[in-house]
């Protein structure tokens, strides 16, 4: 990944927790890169943590928070996805809580996993502290596309997207109070994520995520908690798709112009900055146009 090495330590800050809906809190990025935005859903036997934070030391620092927060209700862990500021501190939760992710995502962890870790421990020295010590550990449950999981009193739908940011996406669905945590597939006040370098990662789908983006909307959120950014309503999903429909379309038009796509990333970039200027994380558009490209048909 060339970009700059991260400075700042990418610390979960519990004391930020900010209630959404009955027994449903979020603890929010704080604007501070490789911070996730982390989800506390209880119900009345159980209590659902979304995401660990990157490494054993901000999980631990989670675990406190929801054990605390259970006062004895039994918890569970789920991840977005297994990329490292998301999933890399589940072993912190082994013995506490039982940790249950999608197919797909479970594959991801076991075969992308490795490489990740050590992709990320060169994004610089608070990087490689925080991912110190870790140990990818397996899922203890694994479902194939759709999971209820019964909190007690609130049902709380896993989902399985499809081939997007990732293979293993997946959103949390709270039905009864109307949020929607869909992990990077969903970025607020930021360029979409796309984590294509090839030839060690292709696995992200730009029209698999359209499509996912879609469906998304279908599902007529209340709140939205992005993987990163501002918790937001609705109107963050549409953002997306629009920006991910627009990527697509300057892409392909100049893809059937035969321009290199070198040439291509420039002018598409310098579009998209025009467009949104207030957006942060303008390297991932190369890569989105990248990951067009390589989807031309």
């Amino acid at each position: 990944m060339d970009f700059a090495p991260l400075t700042h330590d990418p610390v979960v800050d519990v004391n930020r927790a900010e209630e959404l809906d009955r027994d449903l809190v979020v603890i929010p990025d704080g604007g501070v890169g490789l911070v996730p935005n982390v989800g506390v859903i209880g119900g009345s036997h159980s209590v659902l943590v979304v995401e660990t934070g990157l490494g054993p030391r901000n999980a631990e620092r989670l675990l406190t928070f929801a054990t605390e927060y259970a006062r004895g209700r039994r918890l569970y862990l789920t991840t977005t996805h297994f990329h490292p500021e998301h999933a890399f501190g589940a072993q912190v939760f082994a013995g506490a809580a039982t940790y249950l992710v999608n197919r797909a995502q479970a594959e991801d962890l076991a075969g992308r996993g490795p490489g990740y870790l050590e992709m990320f421990r060169g994004l610089g020295a608070p990087v490689a502290r925080a991912l110190d010590g870790v140990e990818l550990v397996a899922p203890d449950v694994v479902y194939a596309e759709h999971h209820d999981l019964d909190l007690g009193g609130r049902v709380v739908r896993l989902r399985a997207t499809g081939r997007a940011h990732s293979r293993g996406d997946q959103v949390v669905l709270v039905p009864d109070a109307g949020v929607l945590f869909t992990g990077d597939l969903v970025e607020a006040g930021q360029f979409s994520i796309f984590p294509w370098f090839p030839p060690h990662d292709v696995d992200v789908s730009g029209l698999g995520w359209i499509e996912v983006m879609h469906r998304l909307i279908a599902t007529d959120p209340r709140v939205v908690v992005p993987g990163h950014g501002a918790v937001a309503g609705p109107g963050v999903l549409a953002d997306v798709r629009d920006y991910l429909e627009l990527l697509l379309d300057e892409t392909w038009a100049r893809r059937d112009s035969a321009m290199s796509e070198e040439t291509i990333a420039a002018e598409v970039e310098a579009l998209m900055v025009q467009r949104h200027p207030e957006w942060t994380g303008r390297d991932w558009i190369s890569r989105g146009v990248g990951c067009f490209c390589a989807e031309h048909g």
